[in-house]
């Protein structure tokens, strides 16, 4: 796993979360092609650090989403 890597897999999750326009648990994310689930894990607090996600509690769930201004992108 390096920067590279997870700056790619960055990439993949903001396009899945952009595309489905839902909330989706981590356990969903790391079923994204190509990336292993500890470069989804990685790339989640990536983009959790830029703001571009937020975190939303459903019961016993963590679910993730784009924050507002990402979905207008």
């Amino acid at each position: 796993m390096d920067v590279q890597g997870i700056g790619e897999a960055a990439g993949a999750v903001w396009e899945y979360l952009s595309e489905t326009e839902t909330r989706c648990t981590l356990t969903a994310l790391k079923k994204i092609k190509g990336f292993k689930s500890d470069e989804i894990a990685a790339a989640v607090g990536w983009l959790a650090r830029e703001g571009k996600i937020e975190f939303e509690v459903q019961g016993k769930k963590t679910c993730i989403c784009l924050v507002g201004e990402e979905c207008l992108l």
